[in-house]
């Protein structure tokens, strides 16, 4: 037989459909690396950025947790906001006519907070956690109630707010000024204590870029960080720390050195040999390709893989599906007779009764060399009895 037809395509067409191959295979594999080194660099990039919660309360932020449009707002009531991701640098900007605003500082230690709102004459924390509020020693937590509220306290800064709806409400400490809610529960502490004015209030939500404007949101931003010339804004991050955690083990902490120079380098190597042997396939010929394989050859290596695995109901099932096919032709049934009717017919021809030979020739296959040996033993003496009842039947009188 032929491997290809033998009207091949010229020189000039089975050179161009080569490059066009080889063209096709080097864009392809171009792909995939593009898609391997894509997938491994966006790897790196979750794997090595921390968690943090940059944007919300970030005065340099535009989004819907942002703070610009208050940052803005100061700006215009003549208020000068200075923006400081660092602490040292905050710290270092601090003076008598400079408050201190900060969200929460959950990236700090206390000895850190503290040094860092020592020496600031007025703080606001825009918002705040249970640690934060122990630390102050200025309250602890309450109920929450979203429902409007005045400020009803003595603070004169809040006389003109109006209402706001709180979302989340603290009970005052001993000495420490509750406004927007009751004695019990306040939305906003005041604590001045030794000279420095300490706020906190939860403002997550009241001082964002998307609720500012919103009841008198706007007017307790202004009242809380508009009462001095200057505004030292800090805005904590992982980036600026002090707080040292052991950093859990990885699979590249764990290995050696020299693991992924070695990967690397067998990338780089199969993709070279892929490259290489891409490029072996030259253009395609028609050639002949006589084959002659015997049939006995064939059995016999079906035979040898059979009895190398221990396959004897494999073994089983080809003995017996020839001894049918045989049975089939001596008896002069059809090639598509079933077990049943060539068991009969045998049964007939040897004069037995019916349903004898039902289990030899359809029953279960055999389960063990043994039980292999013993079935082709007896289909054995059944076609040697055919046989010899043909020729009995065929012998002249």
């Amino acid at each position: 037989m032929t491997l290809l037809e033998n009207d091949a395509p010229s020189a000039s067409t089975a050179e161009r459909l080569t490059h066009r191959r080889r063209l096709r295979s080097l864009i392809g594999w171009a792909v995939v690396v593009l898609l391997v080194l894509g997938g491994v660099f966006v790897a790196i990039q979750v794997g090595v950025r921390m968690p943090d919660q940059r944007g919300a309360l970030d005065p340099e932020s535009v989004g819907d947790s942002g703070s610009m449009a208050l940052a803005q707002l100061l700006a215009d009531q003549g208020v000068e906001v200075e923006v400081f991701r660092s602490r040292t640098e905050a710290r270092a900007a601090l003076d008598d006519d400079a408050t201190l605003v900060l969200a929460n500082p959950y990236t700090l230690s206390d000895e850190a907070i503290r040094e860092l709102i020592d020496p600031a004459g007025r703080v606001v924390f825009l918002s705040s956690s249970t640690h934060l509020l122990t630390l102050l020693n200025i309250g602890d937590n309450a109920p929450a109630d979203a429902a409007p509220v005045e400020a009803d306290c003595s603070v004169p800064e809040f006389a003109d707010v109006g209402t706001i709806r709180p979302d989340r409400l603290f009970a005052p400490g001993d000495g420490v000024e509750g406004c927007f809610g009751t004695d019990d529960a306040a939305a906003v502490l005041v604590d001045e204590d030794s000279g420095t004015t300490t706020s906190v209030v939860e403002g997550a939500r009241l001082f964002s870029n998307a609720y500012l404007a919103e009841d008198g949101n706007a007017a307790l931003g202004i009242a809380l960080l508009g009462q001095a010339d200057r505004v030292v804004w800090y805005v904590p991050s992982f980036a600026d720390t002090d707080i040292e955690g052991k950093t859990p083990d990885t699979l590249g902490s764990l290995t050696p050195g020299w693991v992924t120079p070695a990967i690397l380098l067998l990338m780089v190597a199969g993709l070279a040999a892929a490259l290489w042997r891409g490029q072996r396939f030259g253009p395609l010929v028609a050639e002949t390709l006589p084959v002659t394989v015997r049939a006995s050859e064939t059995m016999n290596g079906r035979a040898r893989l059979t009895a190398k695995s221990g396959d004897a109901a494999h073994a089983g099932e080809a003995i017996v599906d020839g001894s049918r096919r045989r049975l089939a032709r001596r008896l002069g049934l059809a090639v598509n007779a079933t077990p049943e009717e060539i068991a009969d017919a045998a049964a007939d021809r040897l004069r037995i009764p019916r349903g004898s030979l039902h289990d030899l020739l359809s029953g279960p296959a055999p389960t063990d060399d043994p039980a292999l040996i013993e079935m082709a033993r007896r289909l054995q003496e059944l076609e040697t009895a055919v046989d010899a009842s043909s020729s009995i039947g065929r012998r002249p009188e």
